[in-house]
């Protein structure tokens, strides 16, 4: 049997998504789904993400971060295709430096 294609997303999510839990609740769900990368926080308000494994469960990552969590208000989602890097595990990632 043929091993599935790892495909690679990273997501910048715009809106009210810092201080709702959005981290820890993507987090959550890409282990529910066996995806692995890392999410962070960014200086401007953004929360930006990357997602590696199987398509099915990344793009369902992919739409859950069009709305996050219930006490997020999404206003825009940028999504970029990136080459996989054999990620392993899922990350909250310090807020890089403005």
């Amino acid at each position: 049997m043929e091993a599935p294609t790892v495909v690679r997303k990273r997501v910048v999510v715009s809106g009210t998504v810092q201080g709702v839990f959005f981290r820890d609740t993507c987090r959550r769900v890409a282990l529910a789904q066996g995806v692995v990368g890392w999410v962070r926080n960014l200086p401007d308000r953004r929360v930006e993400a990357v997602f590696e494994g199987a398509d099915g469960p990344v793009q369902r990552l992919v739409d859950w971060a069009r709305h996050g969590p219930e006490q997020a208000t999404v206003a825009h989602l940028d999504i970029h295709d990136e080459q996989p890097e054999g990620l392993s595990g899922f990350t909250i990632r310090e807020t890089p430096r403005a």
